[in-house]
């Protein structure tokens, strides 16, 4: 078992899930919505093999805020990433990830 979490600017916590931060435990993505003056810094994945007992920690990947106003124009959409059958048994959890992304 593989998972994701992130670390904001070096700090020895992780980058807490909120309303407007998610991370992918599918595919260790780091989704943020409506990006904040305070969200600007590096952020570092980090995956942890519990199986091996092992974590290590991509390099640092800056975000900053564009100071030209221009935003991206995005079409509206759905994105998911399912697999073709999920398998479940009777009164067990399932966890599908979906994101609606446009402006």
């Amino acid at each position: 078992g593989l998972s994701y979490a992130w670390i904001f600017n070096n700090n020895t916590l992780y980058v807490q899930e909120d309303s407007r931060r998610f991370v992918s435990q599918e595919t260790g993505n780091l989704y943020i919505a409506k990006v904040e003056p305070t969200d600007v810094g590096n952020y570092t994945c980090v995956v942890t093999n519990s199986k091996a007992e092992q974590s290590v920690q991509g390099p640092p990947t800056p975000l900053s805020l564009r100071s030209d106003g221009v935003m991206g124009e995005y079409e509206p959409k759905i994105e998911v990433r399912f697999p073709e059958t999920t398998y479940a048994a009777k009164g067990s959890s399932v966890k599908l990830e979906c994101f609606a992304l446009g402006k």
